[in-house]
C-alpha cells in the first residue's frame, strides 16, 4: 500500500516535489502555464493582509486581491479569531434537523444591509451556485411556464454546466452542451436587449422570458452599466414580471465603492442579488443569492416545496459564522469608503501612467479597487517565444496582448515583488484589484513599479519573458 503524506511532510514538500505530484495527480498543463512565471516557482510559507511571504524570506505585495476573493486580505485577525472561537466551542458545523443561529443572523443582517425586500437568502459554497440557485428560482417563480433566460454578451457567470450557460467570455472556449432557452443581448445596449425580448414574445404580446441574469459592473472586462441602462432593464423586468438578477459575486462587499455595486443608483432593487468571493472573508467557501420576498414566497414558500433547492453544505456551521463576521468587518471597516479611496489613488495614477507610456498603454477603466490597464498590442511574437508556445496558440488573435500582458506581470513579480494577474474576456487586461485593506503606501509602490516596468517597453519585456520561461 503506498504510503500516505502526512500534514507535517505537506508542509516540507520542495518545490519540485510538489510540481512532480501535480504532474501526476492533478494537471501537467497547469505546472506548465504556471510554471512559465516566477511564482510558479515559488512555495508560499504565510501570508497577511496585503503581503505574502514566501519560503525563501522574500515578501511579496498581493495586487490579486485573490481574483475578488481578499477584500479582507489574507487572515484578517477578526475572520481568524471568528474561526478559532467556533472551533474551540465545538459548535456543530451542519445538521439537517437542527435550525442554525448562524444563517438566521446571516440572513437578518443581509436583509438590513440591502435596500427594498431583498430579505430572503440561501447559502450555498461558490459563486456559480449562487447563479445556477437564482435563475432555478426564477424558473420556478413562473412555475416552469417560461422558457428563456437572457444575459449579456459578455457576461461571466461561472463554469458549471448552468451557470457556463449563461457566460459568453472567450475564457470558455469548449462548446459544452448548454441549459435550454438561453439567449443574449449586448452589454450596457438598451436597443439590443429590447431586441432579445422581442425575440422571445409571442403575437398576443406575452413573454416568454423567465430571467435576466446582469452583471452591472462587468469585472472580467472592467464595464459597467449606465444607470438608465439598468433603470430602463427594471423597469421592462417589472412591467413583464420578469425577474431580474444581478450578478455582484466580484463586486459585492464594497469593491467599486457601493457595499454592492448596483447601489450606486439609489431606489433600483433586483429581485435577487448573487453574491460569493469576499462574502467568506478570504477563510470561508461561501456564497449567497438574497431574494426579494414576493418573489422567493411564490417560489418556495410552501410545504411540498420548502426543500425543492438544496445542497449538502447549505448554512455549513463555520463558513456561515465566518461570513457573518466578515460582514460585520465590511461595514465597521468601511469597505466602500476605502475602495473609493484607492479608487482616487488608482484612478489618476494609471490615468498619469497612460499619459506617459501612450505607446504602450491605450486605455486605462475601472472603479473603486477594481481597474484594468490594457496594453497596445506591440510587436510581433519574437521566433524564440513563438517555438515554445503551445499548437496553435500563434492563431490565437489575443496571443499577442496575452504575451505582452504576461510580461508585464512577470516583470512586476521578478523585479518588484509584486502579484498580479490578467482578465481575458474579450480583450486582455492587466487586472488592479487589491484587498480593501491595502492603502497609499501600497497604492503608490504598484504604481511606481508598473511605471518603471513599462519603460522596458514591448520589446524588453517580451524578451524578459522569454528568458524567464527558457530559464525557468
Amino acid at each position: 500500500m503506498t504510503e500516505l503524506i502526512t500534514l507535517d511532510e505537506c508542509e516540507q514538500l520542495t518545490t519540485e516535489q510538489v510540481h512532480d505530484l501535480y504532474r501526476r495527480y492533478v494537471s501537467r498543463s497547469q505546472v506548465s502555464l504556471i510554471g512559465s512565471f516566477g511564482f510558479g516557482r515559488d512555495l508560499v510559507d504565510h501570508a497577511e493582509g496585503c503581503w505574502i511571504h514566501l519560503r525563501d524570506g522574500r515578501r511579496i505585495l498581493d495586487f490579486t486581491g485573490g481574483v475578488g476573493v481578499l477584500s479582507h486580505g489574507h487572515n484578517h485577525p477578526r475572520v481568524l479569531a471568528a474561526r478559532q472561537r467556533f472551533q474551540r466551542q465545538r459548535r456543530m458545523e451542519v445538521h439537517k434537523n437542527y435550525f442554525s443561529p448562524y444563517v438566521a443572523a446571516l440572513s437578518h443582517n443581509l436583509a438590513a444591509l440591502l435596500p427594498g425586500d431583498l430579505n430572503i437568502s440561501y447559502f450555498p459554497n461558490s459563486g456559480a451556485e449562487s447563479v445556477e440557485g437564482a435563475v432555478k428560482l426564477a424558473y420556478k417563480y413562473h412555475k416552469g411556464r417560461r422558457g428563456t433566460v437572457l444575459h449579456s454578451d459578455i457576461a461571466f457567470h461561472g463554469k458549471l454546466m448552468g451557470a457556463g450557460s449563461l457566460t459568453a467570455s472567450p475564457e470558455v472556449h469548449f462548446p459544452y452542451p448548454r441549459i435550454p432557452g438561453t439567449d443574449s443581448f449586448g452589454y450596457d445596449d438598451l436597443d439590443s436587449f429590447l431586441l432579445a425580448l422581442e425575440r422571445h414574445t409571442d403575437s398576443a404580446g406575452g413573454s416568454d422570458v423567465y430571467a435576466v441574469v446582469l452583471e452591472p459592473f462587468s469585472a472580467s472586462s472592467l464595464r459597467e452599466c449606465s444607470a438608465h441602462f439598468l433603470r430602463e432593464v427594471r423597469r421592462i423586468c417589472t412591467e413583464k414580471d420578469i425577474v431580474l438578477i444581478f450578478d455582484e459575486v466580484y463586486t459585492g462587499w464594497g469593491k467599486t465603492g457601493a457595499l454592492f455595486h448596483f447601489m450606486h443608483h439609489p431606489g433600483l432593487v433586483p429581485d435577487i442579488v448573487t453574491t460569493s468571493k469576499s462574502f467568506g472573508g478570504g477563510k470561508a467557501s461561501i456564497s449567497g443569492y438574497i431574494a426579494r420576498e414576493p418573489v422567493f414566497r411564490a417560489a418556495y414558500d410552501n410545504l411540498s416545496d420548502a426543500t425543492l433547492h438544496s445542497t449538502t453544505y447549505y448554512g455549513f456551521g463555520e463558513e456561515t459564522a465566518t461570513a457573518l463576521e466578515a460582514v460585520s468587518i465590511v461595514v465597521e471597516e468601511d469597505f466602500p469608503g476605502r475602495a473609493r479611496e484607492l479608487d482616487e489613488l488608482l484612478g489618476s495614477g494609471l490615468a498619469k501612467i497612460q499619459a506617459r507610456h501612450s505607446r504602450l498603454v491605450r486605455d486605462v477603466k475601472g472603479r473603486g479597487a477594481l481597474h484594468g490597464v490594457f496594453l497596445t498590442p506591440g510587436p510581433r511574437i519574437p521566433p524564440a517565444l513563438r517555438s515554445i508556445l503551445p499548437p496553435g496558440a500563434a492563431r490565437d488573435p489575443q496571443m499577442v496582448a496575452k504575451l505582452l500582458t504576461g510580461a508585464v506581470i512577470a516583470a512586476l513579480y521578478r523585479d518588484h515583488g509584486i502579484l498580479t494577474f490578467f482578465g481575458s474576456n474579450r480583450l486582455i487586461a492587466l487586472i488592479v484589484s487589491p484587498p480593501l485593506v491595502a492603502g497609499a503606501d501600497e497604492a503608490q509602490l504598484f504604481l511606481q513599479a508598473l511605471d518603471e516596468v513599462l519603460d522596458q517597453g514591448a520589446v524588453r519585456l517580451l524578451t524578459g519573458l522569454v528568458r524567464e520561461k527558457v530559464t525557468g
